[in-house]
């Protein structure tokens, strides 16, 4: 009777803790209380409602199988137009058989920072091949490009200092702006000229600080270049410092991945050079190119690098090989791929030449790209809608974004359903 008892009771128990939520118990007694809401949960409840209401909730979608551009989601096969896998690395054999035996020989953790015992053989000939590849001294690895840009912006400025970004920089730049305490300063997206006035300002009323300019070569969500010869240019007669974020370049402009600094000749006159990993070259991680000197003070200052696990050895391994293919004949013939997508898809939509991957399709209202995601989901492709904070109000849109692993079948399908369904996009 007594353990009939006890079941009965752990089955009610079980039943309250599915559908209430635990907030206290008394370990003497064995009584528990239970609430179904606290403050903290009431607070961010109705938050979430606001997001929803205004079209800007988010939530994680699930892909059940990924087959390079390919998706399995819900039972469907989707073909996948919103990946940053440029070069349709992240499918690659050499990649995936480098992590492997990365895996067999190291194990699959680091095991401790960097500075600990997280710093192997991999890791240093990955740095010494990425720096190579770069055309600067040496670099460092990150865990993630957000880390390689919160870890080094205030390492680098501080209280006195100034940075001056465009209005478009990706967030992770500007919140290692932010956790510097420098003087921040925006200008509108590629204006050259209002970039000039705060360079002028910042040397009239800070004429003991640095100035760091940061910008993108590629930016994320319109794809358009940053006129780079220019900024280059205006931060060496200011005397300014520059920080290019290349993430989005780094095997599509230039030549392996050189990115937009190596296809204009001016590696040699950029002082930080941000990239990835995970877009172009199919893995994980963020990196940091420059001076020798450059990258021995981040490691001694970089707090996102000094405080955190080493990325595994064998994603490293995965980076050397991704480097490799990137720089090769057949790196080259991937390119050419991807330039003759972008090519034929601007042809089909009646657009000007698009100057990287991302082709963006502007619609206004965050309703508006959110139906137009969802209808094209419906017809069996994945076309992210865009929206606030990710890019300013009332210019949500599609962010299209091609791969050279995309067929031109696919690609003429796309285009017809587009056009299909937004005339006057």
């Amino acid at each position: 009777m007594k353990s009939h008892f006890k079941a009965a009771l752990a089955q009610s128990v079980e039943h309250l803790i599915r559908n209430e939520r635990v907030i206290g118990s008394n370990p003497i007694s064995g009584s528990i209380t239970f609430s179904r809401m606290n403050p903290l949960d009431n607070m961010l409840s109705e938050e979430l409602q606001r997001l929803t209401e205004s079209n800007l909730r988010r939530s994680l979608r699930i892909i059940d199988r990924s087959e390079g551009v390919l998706l399995t989601i819900s039972g469907r096969e989707i073909v996948n137009f919103s990946s940053n896998d440029y070069l349709g690395l992240a499918s690659h054999p050499a990649l995936a058989e480098a992590m492997a035996e990365g895996a067999r020989r190291w194990g699959t953790g680091a095991t401790a920072s960097r500075l600990i015992c997280g710093t192997t053989a991999e890791h240093a000939s990955l740095e010494e091949e990425l720096a190579s590849a770069k055309g600067t001294a040496a670099s460092l690895v990150f865990s993630t490009g957000a880390a390689a840009a919160t870890g080094t912006i205030p390492a680098l400025v501080g209280r006195g200092d100034v940075v001056i970004l465009d209005k478009l920089a990706h967030a992770c730049l500007i919140d290692g702006t932010h956790a510097s305490g420098a003087k921040m300063r925006v200008f509108p997206h590629n204006d050259l000229g209002k970039l000039e006035s705060h360079l002028r300002w910042a040397r009239e009323t800070h004429p003991d600080g640095k100035i760091l300019i940061i910008t993108e070569s590629v930016f994320s969500m319109d794809g358009d270049l940053a006129p780079l010869r220019e900024i280059v240019d205006l931060k060496e007669r200011h005397g300014a410092w520059l920080m290019l974020d290349e993430a989005h370049a780094v095997g599509v402009r230039g030549t392996g991945i050189q990115g937009l600094a190596g296809e204009l000749g001016l590696i040699d006159r950029i002082e930080i050079q941000m990239g990835t990993l995970g877009k172009a070259l199919g893995v994980s991680g963020g990196y940091i190119a420059g001076s020798r000197v450059l990258i021995d003070f981040l490691v001694n200052r970089a707090r996102s690098f000094i405080f955190s696990t080493a990325p595994s050895p064998a994603v490293a391994a995965a980076c050397r090989a991704a480097i490799k293919v990137v720089c090769s004949e057949e790196g080259d013939r991937r390119r050419a791929t991807l330039r003759g997508h972008i090519a034929f898809l601007s042809s089909l939509l009646r657009t000007e030449p698009a100057e990287s991957a991302i082709i963006p399709l502007i619609l206004g209202s965050e309703e508006r790209a959110l139906a137009e995601a969802t209808r094209l989901f419906e017809a069996g492709f994945f076309v992210p809608g865009i929206r606030y904070p990710t890019v300013p109000k009332n210019t949500a849109r599609l962010r299209v974004s091609l791969s050279a692993a995309h067929s031109p079948e696919q690609i003429r399908a796309l285009a017809g359903a587009l056009q299909r369904s937004s005339q006057g996009v």
